[in-house]
């Protein structure tokens, strides 16, 4: 049974440039994710899916696997995520012989996830018959707060939501963090889904989930590294 841990890392970033190769407290972004996935005894091959030779020479030396660069109608601004997966499945599929069992779609963007939560997340996914498993974190946009402009007027986004809730009456809600997708081969070809109906959440806590987008959440993910390499008492 072969678990195919897939890392998308396209060369083109709007929000940041050559962000997937940025230098973050000294290492390439990607590498962190690269790095994850080879120190768990649960993957046994990682994957990263690019068009970018620049990208694949950086993944290589990290220890990652590019048999191939991926196809300009993959790479584009509108090209979807899904399309990626399986054309990277099919591919190294056709370019070892191997089928593969199970899929781990690992954003390069989420740099302070952890082995041991992939592990755990992994571990989920199988206890529970190969159910799908997603990470998510605790949301701080909770809907209660949530608001849009109607007219010139300022109104409730759910206009179901209870006004005079206290923050601590509120129910806890989730966002997916983009950090960890786990599902089976078969049901994302057969399906082009990651999950459908039924899908079990992987919990993940605040700092781990950052997901980089711009230059503010680099230098926030910078900042996390920092303190823990450095043990910060102020946070002990």
């Amino acid at each position: 049974m072969i678990n195919l841990a897939i890392i998308p890392a396209r060369g083109g970033s709007k929000g940041l440039r050559n962000k997937n190769i940025l230098p973050l407290a000294g290492k390439p972004l990607i590498s962190y994710t690269i790095e994850c996935a080879q120190q768990s005894t649960l993957v046994d091959h990682t994957l990263v899916s690019t068009d970018s030779l620049e990208i694949a020479e950086v993944s290589r030396k990290s220890g990652a696997e590019v048999p191939f660069i991926r196809p300009a109608e993959l790479s584009s601004d509108t090209a979807s995520s899904i399309d990626v997966l399986i054309h990277a499945v099919k591919k190294f599929e056709e370019e070892t012989g191997k089928r593969v069992a199970n899929v781990i779609l690992l954003q390069p963007t989420s740099p302070l996830r952890t082995t041991a939560q992939l592990n755990q997340a992994i571990e989920l996914y199988l206890a529970n018959e190969q159910t799908p498993v997603v990470s998510v974190c605790e949301s701080e946009s909770h809907p209660y707060y949530l608001r849009k402009i109607s007219g010139n007027n300022l109104v409730p986004y759910d206009d179901t939501a209870n006004n005079h809730l206290r923050r601590q009456d509120l129910e806890t809600v989730y966002q997916l963090n983009g950090a960890i997708y786990i599902t089976s081969r078969d049901f994302l070809i057969e399906h082009g889904l990651i999950y459908k109906d039924r899908v079990i959440p992987y919990v993940m806590h605040k700092e781990a989930s950052i997901d980089i987008d711009d230059k503010y959440d680099f230098l926030t993910a910078e900042a996390i590294l920092k303190e823990m390499n450095t043990g910060d008492e102020r946070f002990v």
